[in-house]
């Protein structure tokens, strides 16, 4: 029976150049001297990521974001993947911080927001929650390949890419 995965994953290559590429402008740019202004690409838990924006001020980090946003978009890293939603913290002394998460893999109520979507287009095909990915079945290849076309209408605010493609 044919199926296909729906996935949550950047390009992980892309987004560490995207990282490097934006600190080696910061380090060049005349506005940035002297300032502490830095990217920091870390890994949290078993497949997360987090980057740490580092700053002096808020229009810094302002300032900082745009110049990751701008290469991350360049290299082709949907910038959807970022979560900004973190407030900007104080670091100590006059410095400033801001905790962007990476997202990988699909949360529990994005996976039955996109299940949803497939039950209620009344197509046939089966929408199966397997951990962070969404296993989609049906009996044929364009009702799978309609389906994908749903999705990326449905849910607009995730980066979704399929996966895993078998007839």
């Amino acid at each position: 029976m044919p199926s296909f995965d729906t996935v949550l994953e950047p390009n992980l290559v892309e987004l560490k150049n995207a990282v490097e590429q934006s600190n080696k402008e910061i380090g060049t740019r005349f506005d940035f001297k002297g300032s502490s202004a830095r990217i920091e690409l870390t890994e949290k838990g078993a497949q997360g990521r987090e980057l740490t924006l580092h700053a002096d001020s808020d229009f810094q980090i302002a300032q900082v974001t745009d110049v990751l946003l701008a290469k991350l978009s360049k290299r082709g890293v949907d910038v959807r993947f970022l979560d900004m939603s973190a407030k900007i913290e104080k670091a100590g002394g006059d410095k400033v911080r801001q905790l962007v998460a990476v997202k990988t893999g699909i949360d529990s109520d994005n996976a039955k927001k996109i299940q949803t979507h497939i039950k209620q287009s009344k197509m046939k095909v089966q929408a199966q929650i397997q951990g962070d990915v969404v296993r989609v079945t049906g009996g044929k290849r364009d009702d799978l390949q309609a389906a994908i076309q749903l999705l990326k209408k449905a849910v607009p605010d995730l980066p979704l890419s399929f996966s895993n493609f078998r007839d």
